[in-house]
């Protein structure tokens, strides 16, 4: 089976395909099946913001399975933010790629604050070549450390300042197999994995 995820992070794509791996089921990043271009992320869920990616991988070719996430943190400390906005928010209108900046943001954000507790989702969006969708998810509680304690990576800012519950570790300090025993991304693409799986 050749599925189709609509990423072209390659942390991401990288964790994603690691859940995959010793299954039947070949997967390809946006680059790799010569799709070009990306869904754009507008949405004011993370089920739309995945469905919205899923989509835009069917209708450049429906004869694939179409896979796609969405992720954000919620800080209870400011009222569920960054949400949605998880991976460029940094208090201002215009979306960033400098990811130190919004590490820095919320470390700043979260100077003075006790209660540093924060829940990461996950949502899987699949679109199957018919058209059907299908959504899995995933999250996991943790907390935002005081300084970050790892390099950041491509589009993750909160991979070097969070940690989380059960773990002596954060994101960036573990490898992609330890991440994803206990990630929210983890947890929603087994499932999406056992979903796919029972289909061939």
């Amino acid at each position: 089976m050749k599925v189709v995820l609509s990423t072209r992070n390659p942390s991401k794509a990288e964790q994603i395909k690691a859940v995959f791996e010793g299954f039947p089921i070949q997967i390809l990043t946006l680059g790799e099946a010569g799709i070009e271009g990306q869904g754009v992320e507008d949405g004011t869920t993370l089920k739309e913001n995945a469905l919205k990616k899923a989509m835009f991988v069917h209708q450049k070719d429906p004869s694939v399975w179409a896979l796609a996430d969405d992720t954000g943190v919620f800080i209870d400390a400011l009222d569920g933010k960054p949400g949605v906005d998880t991976a460029d928010w940094h208090g201002q209108p215009a979306k960033t790629d400098d990811v130190d900046l919004v590490t820095r943001w919320i470390l700043g954000e979260l100077k003075d604050v006790k209660d540093r507790c924060a829940t990461f989702e996950t949502v899987v969006a699949i679109v199957s070549p018919d058209g059907e969708q299908y959504f899995f998810d995933g999250k996991v509680r943790g907390k935002i450390l005081k300084s970050a304690r790892a390099a950041t990576q491509p589009k993750m800012p909160y991979a070097p300042i969070f940690m989380p519950e059960g773990t002596d570790k954060v994101w960036g300090e573990m490898t992609v197999e330890e991440e994803n025993q206990i990630s929210h991304r983890g947890k929603a693409f087994r499932q999406a994995r056992d979903f796919l799986e029972t289909l061939r």
